[in-house]
């Protein structure tokens, strides 16, 4: 199959991976291909950490950080090295051929960092991530969304919200790639506590760090740290329906439903939307001047990379 300026081989697209709405491989692949621009816009110049189900939803699956070999000469890699020692050679999606080989592997949703190759160490968003338990309500996480933006308005941070695809949602706010991740955490650590306050109901919003202990939805700032991953917008999640992490417009979000969005309805809401976070990456902020706001001693910012 040629994909833009590139020939790629594809295996079994007649496979169902979506049992419950007769969903094939062949259908996941060509929903990346024809959405590649807005996926692009998310995944460019990062690397990207693949989770394979090469038998669909229903079978099993495997992380994979190392790109396989052998692989297309023309797919980018970054050669990663971990505090460990050890090191990694991650695949970096930068053109819809590169999306759709790696789909191919059997790569339902698309993970990647929060950082460029140019610069793994700092990333270039801060993500805010409402992350509901059994028992919480889904009007829980829209509330607890409003306050998000609330705050992060306060800030001077511009806020782009998405579903994650499965149960929760996704606030991003795009930054300077001038902080180490550990500050940038401490940041959102910070942000998300000033959310859990201005909720104050444990029942509703909490940021305890045990699973055991939490009651309410988890205000999760701990996704932003170096080698951690979200599915990107726009990827189809390994759902029975298969949902898409669909962006929205935040007058959306007090009403929007996850179940609304899936790999046969994102066109059509592209078509009718556009790209909702087209323009996100023009919108970066320094955080630095923003911590004393938080009662944070600020960090010395760092030459963008």
């Amino acid at each position: 199959m040629r994909v833009g300026r590139r020939e790629v081989s594809f295996s079994n697209p007649g496979k169902v991976f979506f049992r419950e709405k007769a969903l094939t491989k062949g259908d996941l692949v060509a929903y990346y291909v024809d959405v590649a621009d807005c996926v692009l816009n998310h995944v460019s110049r990062r690397p990207m950490q693949m989770l394979r189900y090469p038998d669909g939803v229903e079978g099993f699956r495997f992380y994979q950080k190392r790109v396989p070999v052998p692989h297309p000469d023309w797919l980018e890699t970054v050669h990663i090295r971990f505090p460990s020692g050890r090191t990694a050679d991650f695949p970096v999606a930068n053109s819809a051929a590169a999306i759709a080989w790696i789909i191919n592997l059997g790569c339902i949703d698309l993970h990647t960092w929060h950082s460029r190759i140019d610069d793994v160490d700092r990333p270039d968003y801060l993500l805010i991530d409402l992350d509901p338990s059994e028992g919480n309500p889904w009007s829980h996480v829209r509330d607890i969304a409003a306050v998000v933006k609330e705050v992060m308005d306060e800030l001077g941070l511009v806020s782009f919200p998405k579903t994650s695809g499965a149960t929760g949602l996704h606030i991003l706010a795009p930054i300077r790639s001038e902080l180490h991740f550990r500050h940038v955490r401490d940041f959102a650590k910070e942000l998300a506590r000033e959310v859990e306050r201005r909720i104050d109901d444990q029942a509703v919003a909490t940021t305890t760090w045990k699973v055991a202990d939490r009651v309410g939805v988890f205000v999760d700032y701990g996704q932003n740290a170096r080698d951690r991953t979200i599915a990107c917008a726009y990827s189809i999640r390994p759902t029975p329906d298969a949902r898409a992490s669909a962006p929205l417009l935040w007058e959306e979000v007090a009403t929007c439903e996850p179940v609304d969005f899936t790999l046969e309805t994102m066109r059509d809401r592209i078509d009718r939307a556009g790209d909702l976070m087209a323009g996100m990456w023009r919108k970066k902020v320094s955080l630095v001047s923003r911590f004393e706001k938080l009662g944070l001693e600020a960090p010395p910012p760092v030459e963008e990379g």
